[in-house]
């Protein structure tokens, strides 16, 4: 928890390095390639998210942890619920967080194939290795001040990068009035679900509850520096938002036929700038996918030590045990998301995996926990089972029938209405 001591600009950092990963970046641009302006809301999404985030759920959520000396999302779960909500909940979520490691190291690999030409998994296993070696020896601390260094390197990168690659094919009119669809310049466009503003959907909920992002915040000095740290962040992606989209957008209409969506943004930074730009935007690139991946292992290795080790096997556990169990974790985790990045396909599939897994397990509990005060476990559990058994159904059984049917808002409607049910069942129970 960085002994609780970071202030807001540190907070900030590590929250913006942590939001800026492979999805806002290649996969905002391979989005923006596909549909134009409106992949605004893959990364704008995130930053509404935050804002809902930084005012009304987690100066709540860091007075808890503060006052009982919480670690991870599972401690408060077990607090407000008990052990079986933890239990479930750190089970789906850890399994849906490999997904978005892997996202992350498939779009660290795809900047090096454009580079040298080296396939994917050698491209996973160099990104993976990285990441993994730099998180298990520095922690939420060390990361955080290295945080600092990749956010300016990112920050440089695309400040250079934008307008440039912009003014070689002409500016915004000219990105616009293209052979290209006449959504291609609106904002508010969408195909149907993963297109345009139904990205809302999807990702503004994840960054209010997302395990990661509470537990960085936890590691925030008072309320005042998580409100200040997290509020910034999320103008921050607001703003950063536009920079990929334009990009992919310009690299549509300079170099048409990108059969790779994972390939997009690497291909216009490496093709359309000059080699010394092109090297810092690429090297800025990458070193968002390396510090949103310390983000995911700190997620995994906090909850396999603290969630499961230390309240399982070993309640006793000493603090350098849990540290070694943790750095342990981080290395099995790495491992497994390059496995992962070698069979899943894009950056943007990999992180909805992710999204919808954590959104329809979660957000029910979490908000229900802080706002509901008579909610109990049974409620929890069964908001849980009712969300992500009628994401699974909708995702491979009833997209096909209803095309404008979102599967994270049908999940998180079921577990809304089977969290209530619950309530109310219980509550006439108690009364007879």
């Amino acid at each position: 928890m960085a002994g609780r001591r970071l202030g807001p600009g540190l907070i900030f950092t590590t929250m913006i390095a942590a939001n800026i990963g492979a999805g806002s970046t290649v996969g905002a641009a391979g989005l923006a390639y596909r549909d134009g302006l409106s992949a605004w809301w893959w990364v704008g999404s995130a930053g509404l998210g935050s804002l809902v985030f930084a005012f009304w759920v987690a100066p709540r959520l860091w007075q808890l942890a503060a006052e009982r000396n919480f670690y991870t999302t599972g401690d408060y779960l077990e607090f407000r619920y008990g052990a079986a909500v933890r239990s479930a909940a750190a089970l789906l979520v850890g399994l849906g967080t490999l997904a978005l490691l892997a996202g992350q190291l498939i779009a660290g690999a795809a900047i090096l194939n454009v580079l040298t030409g080296i396939p994917r998994w050698a491209g996973a296993l160099v990104g993976g290795g990285i990441m993994t070696i730099y998180f298990t020896a520095g922690g939420l601390l060390g990361s955080a001040h290295v945080n600092v260094l990749q956010l300016a390197v990112m920050m440089t990168g695309f400040a250079f990068a934008l307008p440039i690659g912009l003014g070689r094919v002409g500016g915004f009119d000219a990105i616009t009035g293209a052979a290209v669809p006449p959504s291609f310049g609106d904002v508010m466009y969408s195909a149907g679900p993963g297109s345009g503003w139904t990205l809302f959907v999807l990702l503004a909920p994840a960054f209010i509850v997302s395990p990661g992002l509470i537990q960085k915040s936890w590691g925030a000095a008072s309320e005042r520096a998580v409100r200040v740290g997290i509020g910034l962040n999320a103008v921050a992606l607001m703003l950063f938002a536009f920079a990929p989209v334009l990009l992919g957008m310009a690299a549509r209409v300079v170099l048409p036929g990108i059969a790779d969506p994972n390939a997009v943004l690497p291909t216009v930074l490496h093709q359309q700038l000059p080699a010394w730009l092109g090297a810092l935007a690429l090297a800025a690139i990458f070193s968002t996918e390396v510090d949103t991946c310390d983000a995911i292992l700190f997620m995994l290795s906090t909850s396999a030590s603290q969630d499961v080790y230390k309240r399982f096997v070993a309640p006793e556990a000493s603090d350098a045990q849990l540290l070694r169990v943790a750095r342990l974790t981080a290395v099995a985790g790495g491992a497994l998301g390059v496995l992962l990045a070698i069979v899943l396909q894009t950056v943007i599939g990999a992180l909805t995996i992710f999204y919808s897994l954590l959104v329809v397990t979660l957000f029910v509990p979490i908000l229900g926990g802080l706002y509901v005060t008579r909610a109990r476990a049974v409620d929890a559990l069964a908001a849980i089972a009712a969300g992500v058994a009628t994401l699974f159904a909708v995702r491979f059984w009833g997209s096909g029938e209803a095309l404008w049917l979102d599967p994270t808002l049908a999940g998180i409607v079921a577990a809304a209405a089977a969290f209530a049910l619950s309530m109310y069942v219980g509550r006439v129970s108690r009364r007879s």
